[in-house]
């Protein structure tokens, strides 16, 4: 196995801190595993003096068997792990500490609901959005571990400052009552006992004399704070990583620390790892020009080991729907050329993202895999809403359909007055007979039904909206759960939207129960390796495929909405740039011109990639 110049400098470093900056399709694992083996066979430094960290047991075992490969024997006592692995090793040995003493994270999301009901937080009590707001406040927990921050002067933007240390206190009290730990505690108790206890964080630091960190842009401060006490006296730290894919802002990961590596260690070698073995030149150049427009990162100069190849392709079409038939046709004309369906990927910003091209995919039977789940758009309280409007419609006069939106908007007829399997018109005028207002609100709900019967299904949702008085009662229901009006009128946009292409009620039920039995299929198949990859860009970090497409290139997609600061910008645009380079051969780049009736824009990278200065 030959290696360049610069994975031969790394590979030969010996003693002290040594930051290598790896960009994608470099060679890294070769480097690291080829390193390992050097410093065994030609420094002689014992192996169990040697700790490799990465980020998760398949990058740690695939690290391992790399290593095994180099050097011949599967019997060679080095130590490969995860953060959190490794940290969790030493609080087992210091306190005895066991499985039990564990805090899974279905058993953290229960506990911050346990106290958010206590608390009397009205949004958790609505189920549609329970999930996303204990999930939320679960990952904000842990960031402020991860920051190593001090809840008394920690302020949570979204939840309210004195509100969110109060969950945030009480969570921590209730935990110890059950002496449990959480995943972010680890690394916040393994700081605290090298602080405190001198004598052991000696014993671990003559254990650990050489320190390999994989992925070294992802590491939040505990992580770093904790690997810099155990490299010390001798500073054997060498860290591989590239600052322009740091993506994981959301859990405490931030280049900054690359940046502050340089200023822990001044007398740190530095090396970049500046070949590019995976991409075309077309693709290098493209991603870098994109890059290019970070403040906050290491200036590199990568080259391709490959030829120019085809250029970047940048499309744009009409709308979601448009979009889909488009990377459809492309992948038939790919696969009708010989490449297997496994080496194409599709990328997107969030799962929203995948759910037109996913629908087209299924109808026309395309296999494909999805790393995350896609949740059915029907089965939200919107789809919900409209489909019992619709079955009412139609004279589906079951009790769920008339209990489901009898109050959405308000018309204050109670339970009580949905009595029995199937419900009437009659029965309902029979049960509020001596209130005439009432039967005025009964007469037009029999009305609007009529109304709507013969509609197109797009005509009769904009009648439900605008007639009915829909929209209004979701401001209200958004006003008073405190959650996201925006989002959930892009749900009922796109349900709208969606029904466009259907005539009747009755073509749009079907539609309904084939999407539901075709994500039914999927989930099934969920373990398949074989089809399309859909995924999100989170989700594709440190994969590659012949050919990519990165779909919903708009602002608002990528950079996602809620990216505000600057800095948010910045880790969306190293996102775009993560997803640029998982292409080997072909990269296709699309965006809409519109989405749910709306007049969208392309992204700002978009032009950032065409713009050629």
């Amino acid at each position: 196995m030959s290696l360049n110049q610069a994975q031969a400098e790394a590979v030969a470093h010996k003693n002290g801190p040594c930051m290598v900056l790896a960009g994608p399709g470099s060679g890294k694992t070769l480097t690291i595993a080829k390193r390992i083996e050097y410093l065994i066979t030609k420094y002689k430094v014992r192996p169990e003096e040697i700790l490799v960290i990465t980020f998760t047991k398949y990058a740690a075992n695939e690290m391992k068997n790399r290593f095994r490969q180099i050097i011949g024997t599967s019997g060679v006592p080095v130590t490969f792990g995860t953060f959190h692995g490794i940290y969790y090793g030493i609080l087992k040995w210091a306190y005895g500490l066991n499985q039990a003493n564990l805090l899974l994270e279905e058993e953290k999301i229960q506990l911050i609901k346990q106290i958010a009901v206590s608390m009397d937080w009205g949004e958790i009590s609505d189920a549609e959005e329970e999930k996303d707001i204990l999930e939320e406040l679960a990952i904000e927990i842990g960031n402020v571990k991860n920051n190593c921050y001090d809840i008394q002067f920690y302020e949570s933007s979204r939840y309210g400052t004195n509100r969110f240390r109060e969950l945030y206190q009480s969570y921590e009290k209730e935990k110890r009552k059950l002496r449990k730990i959480d995943f972010e505690d680890m690394l916040v108790m393994c700081r605290d006992l090298f602080r405190s206890r001198p004598d052991i964080l000696e014993k671990w630091q003559k254990k650990f004399r050489y320190i390999l960190v994989d992925e070294f842009q992802d590491v939040n401060q505990a992580q770093y704070d904790v690997v810099r006490m155990l490299a010390e006296p001798e500073n054997n730290l060498f860290v591989v990583g590239d600052d322009d894919q740091s993506i994981y802002g959301f859990r405490g990961a931030k280049p900054g620390i690359m940046m502050e590596f340089r200023k822990n260690y001044p007398e740190s070698k530095q090396i970049l790892l500046n070949i590019n073995y995976r991409s075309t030149a077309h693709i290098v150049r493209g991603a870098l020009r994109v890059i290019a427009h970070n403040q906050e990162r290491y200036e590199k100069e990568i080259i391709s080991k490959k030829k120019p190849g085809e250029t970047i392709h940048v499309q744009e079409v009409k709308d979601p729907v448009e979009e889909s038939k488009y990377v459809l046709e492309k992948i038939k004309e790919y696969v009708a050329q010989g490449l297997p369906y496994h080496q194409i990927a599709v990328l997107y910003r969030t799962n929203l993202d995948a759910r037109a091209l996913s629908e087209t995919l299924m109808e026309y039977q395309i296999p494909f895999t999805m790393k995350e789940y896609l949740n059915n758009i029907y089965d939200h309280f919107v789809g919900i809403d409209i489909s019992s409007y619709f079955h009412l419609s139609q004279g589906d006069y079951d009790r769920k359909y008339f209990l489901q939106v009898a109050n959405r908007p308000k018309r204050y007829i109670g339970r009580d007055s949905l009595s029995g399997d199937k419900i009437s018109y009659e029965s309902l005028r029979n049960f509020y007979c001596d209130k005439d207002w009432m039967m005025d609100r009964i007469d037009q709900l029999e009305w609007d039904m009529k109304m709507i019967q013969n509609k197109t299904p797009f005509a009769a949702i904009q009648y439900i909206r605008k007639s009915i008085g829909y929209d209004e009662f979701l401001k209200e229901y958004a006003a008073y759960r405190k959650i996201s009006l925006e989002e959930i009128m892009n749900v009922l946009d796109e349900i709208q939207q969606n029904s466009r292409e259907f005539q009747t009620i009755r073509e749009w039920f079907v539609h309904v129960d084939n999407y539901r039995e075709m994500l039914e299929k999927q989930r099934e198949k969920k373990e398949s390796k074989e089809g399309v990859a859909l995924m999100t860009i989170h989700g594709a970090k440190g994969l590659e495929y012949d050919s990519v497409f990165i779909i919903e290139s708009n602002e608002g997609s990528i950079p996602y909405k809620k990216a505000k600061t600057p800095d948010d910008i910045e880790e969306e645009r190293r996102l775009f740039y993560v997803a640029m380079t998982r292409a080997k051969r072909k990269l296709i780049i699309s965006y809409v011109k519109e989405k749910n009736g709306k007049d969208i824009n392309p992204s700002r990278f978009v032009e950032e990639l065409l713009l050629v200065v």
